[in-house]
């Protein structure tokens, strides 16, 4: 499946453009307000009017330039869920957080927040998507062995709220991946895809 996610102003044309193609189009954000006096806010309902079909949700640019908590990314999950789109949630750590040892702890508590007002199998919908921030426009990348780990606790994760919805969850990596590395990162178990931006 290849789903291209452009910035509010360009879906139409996107839209447009891939009418007739086997490629889906999504938009790189959304509010978490229900309707309302929002001024600036591109609610879920305006994404579905276009025809888009699916939202990025928590990407590290939103958490870390625009202060999206955990909490925020799981009402933008649970609200594109309600209104019919298929979210691709983010999760990842920083450099700092990696270094001291956090990895698995900030991904399991970005994790665990979406779980508490999202089901797995309303995530199997969409896709979960794990980019190490440290590794994101970088030229920096997590060995295919560092990637995997994360992956695997995710899916371990996932598994411990519902067994039987976890391995049909699709996993992204999304991490300065390039022809060179993609074919290894994509041969792990747990890595099913990629989430690239470059």
């Amino acid at each position: 499946d290849v789903v291209v996610c452009a910035p509010f102003v360009y879906l139409p044309q996107l839209l447009d453009a891939l009418k007739g193609s086997a490629a889906a189009v999504g938009a790189q954000n959304l509010s978490d307000e229900a309707p309302g006096a929002f001024t600036g806010e591109v609610a879920g309902e305006m994404l579905a009017d276009l025809g888009c079909g699916w939202v990025i949700v928590g990407h590290s640019e939103r958490r870390a330039l625009y202060g999206e908590s955990d909490q925020t990314v799981a009402a933008k999950a649970a609200r594109a869920l309600a209104l019919g789109l298929r979210p691709i949630v983010c999760v990842g750590e920083t450099l700092a957080q990696r270094e001291a040892g956090q990895t698995l702890a900030v991904v399991h508590a970005q994790l665990d927040a979406v779980l508490a007002r999202c089901s797995v199998a309303q995530l199997a919908g969409g896709a979960l998507a794990y980019e190490p921030v440290w590794a994101i426009g970088t030229g920096k990348t997590a060995t295919p062995a560092q990637a995997q780990e994360v992956h695997a606790a995710i899916r371990q994760r996932l598994a411990a709220s519902d067994a039987a919805a976890a391995p049909t969850v699709r996993i992204l990596y999304g991490g300065s991946v390039k022809t060179a590395n993609a074919r290894e990162l994509f041969s792990q178990a747990d890595i099913d895809g990629g989430l690239i931006g470059g």
